[in-house]
């Protein structure tokens, strides 16, 4: 009877293994038939959680007892609002004037006019949004603020996202393109939160 027993325990921790493992699947295949329906609806809530992990993570470096949930609410706004539709057209656009094309010269292409034009709008953008929205700072110092900012904001940008902007053409569908670029996008933020905050530790 105790080893029946025993068989019975087993045999339900294996039943609710595989049971977690069907679930994660189903929900994978629910969020594909969402993003297969409902493609723009899908890229905006996707970006904006990406963009609240980055965030709550990022507080919690650099040392908030508590998260800013104000702060929170109006960076995954961002996300959503902005970083999922704007990459959702962009993406539409860029397969558009290119037909689908994947070669190597096509793919290039694609790469250097989304950084001569995507990636300094969407850097500019956000400085602004970060410090007149989010800090409530006035608008004079916003703009002294961004122009002291911007040129190492998007240098360093264009040493880092053409190189993603590569294996996405390169590699991703087209409806995972927002996607993968949000994900990096969120990791981006933690890196760069982290290296602030080591440069603040060195200075002090």
């Amino acid at each position: 009877m105790a080893a029946a027993g025993g068989a019975g325990r087993g045999g339900g921790k294996g039943g609710g293994g595989k049971g977690e493992g069907s679930l994660a699947y189903r929900a994978w295949r629910l969020y594909l038939l969402q993003l297969q329906q409902h493609p723009l609806r899908t890229k905006m809530i996707t970006a904006g959680c990406l963009a609240g992990v980055s965030d709550s993570v990022a507080q919690k470096l650099s040392g908030y007892q508590k998260i800013e949930k104000r702060r929170l609410f109006l960076k995954m706004l961002f996300g959503f609002a902005h970083g999922g539709p704007f990459g959702h057209f962009l993406h539409k656009i860029l397969d558009y004037i290119f037909k689908g094309k994947k070669d190597t010269k096509t793919i290039a292409k694609k790469v250097l006019l989304e950084q001569v034009t995507s990636s300094p709008w969407n850097n500019l953008l956000f400085l602004f949004y970060y410090g007149y929205v989010v800090e409530r700072r006035p608008l004079k110092e916003v703009t002294i603020r961004v122009k002291k900012q911007y040129p190492s904001v998007q240098l360093s940008a264009w040493m880092f996202w053409p190189i993603v902007g590569w294996i996405n053409h390169q590699y991703m569908p087209l409806q995972f393109r927002v996607i993968f670029h949000s994900l990096v996008a969120c990791c981006w933020g933690i890196f760069l939160n982290l290296r602030a905050r080591a440069m603040s530790l060195k200075q002090a």
